[in-house]
């Protein structure tokens, strides 16, 4: 599997609390591990563009898509990115 990361996603990372970006590390190298690990709680979400969600902390959320065997991260932040994902 390889991961992308698209602006977007960039962006919202550099504008996280430090303790959130620490977080988010972790549950990106668990996500690179095992997207399906049961502590990220990967759902689809309801979005033609078969975009997908995973969970962070209790209020933070990031987004993501699949293409093939790479897997595009796009939005990462609370629950507010959920509705531009």
């Amino acid at each position: 599997m390889k991961v992308v990361t698209a602006n977007p996603f960039e962006e919202d990372y550099a504008a996280l609390p430090a303790e959130i970006r620490e977080r988010t590390d972790k549950k990106l190298v668990l996500f690179l591990k095992n997207p399906r690990h049961p502590s990220l709680r990967v759902k689809k979400m309801e979005d033609p563009r078969g975009i997908w969600e995973g969970s962070i902390t209790k209020n933070y959320r990031f987004t993501f898509q699949m293409k093939g065997n790479v897997y595009i991260l796009r939005r990462m932040g609370t629950h507010d990115i959920l509705r531009t994902p």
